[in-house]
């Protein structure tokens, strides 16, 4: 992926979130979160089954999962081998399947079955990281959080929002300089942004009302491949 050189200063950040704001879905819209289920214990798991793995694919061993088991208790009653044969669809099925059972172990033994709600407990649990983390503070506990998945480190590292090589550096650096406006619904935005138009291989800078500010079209137009014209304004 190409980046931007150099970021956005903290008006034209403010700026590409009201736009973004006025264009994409926020959580009360149509968007739904990626790990969209029932309790936080399934929210945990679904995210943890999501690591290198296809929407359609995590779907579908969550499903199969779930129809096993719904909590720590019967999770740990099932055999290792059970699980990871359920969750194969996901990929790295051996690895998520031991961790899926420490994390019952560690849920049962140090927070009496109930998943904690802050960043720093989510990330001491085997196999959640810090994008886990968020994601499950965001779409489960309703936290002002921008969680950083895939389609969000592209958009904010291409744009000039961030400038990071990883997805925590990315997060750090929204939690830190993101509007508060834009703290609840922006991984919303963010995120339908860059499934519609700020696709990975080749963005639709033709459609894009964020030209006139975005770092990575103004390089790739003084390159002479900039695509349409700059729009911006939207």
């Amino acid at each position: 992926m190409s980046k931007a050189r150099g970021r956005l200063t903290a008006d034209e950040a403010a700026e590409v979130f009201r736009r973004l704001s006025r264009h994409m879905p926020g959580r009360t819209a149509t968007a739904k979160g990626p790990k969209d289920q029932p309790d936080a214990f399934r929210s945990v798991v679904s995210c943890m089954l999501s690591a290198q793995s296809r929407d359609a694919n995590t779907a579908l061993a969550t499903t199969r999962l779930f129809a096993l088991a719904e909590t720590p208790d019967d999770m740990l009653a099932l055999p290792e081998a059970e699980i990871a044969a359920a969750i194969k669809p996901c990929g790295l099925y051996n690895m998520k399947a031991r961790n899926i059972r420490r994390l019952c172990e560690t849920l049962i033994a140090e927070h009496a079955r109930i998943v904690p709600q802050t960043r720093e407990e989510l990330m001491s649990l085997p196999g959640v990281g810090r994008k886990c983390a968020d994601i499950v503070m965001s779409f489960t506990f309703d936290a002002d959080v921008i969680a950083v998945d895939t389609h969000v480190f592209r958009v904010s590292n291409r744009t000039g929002l961030t400038e990071a090589k990883t997805a925590d550096e990315t997060a750090r650096q929204l939690e830190a300089e993101a509007p508060d406006f834009a703290r609840r619904d922006g991984h919303f935005w963010l995120i339908q942004f860059g499934k519609a138009i700020c696709v990975a291989r080749r963005p639709h800078c033709e459609q894009c009302f964020l030209t006139d500010l975005c770092r990575w079209f103004a390089q790739e137009r003084d390159a002479g491949d900039g695509g349409a014209p700059a729009k911006g304004g939207a």
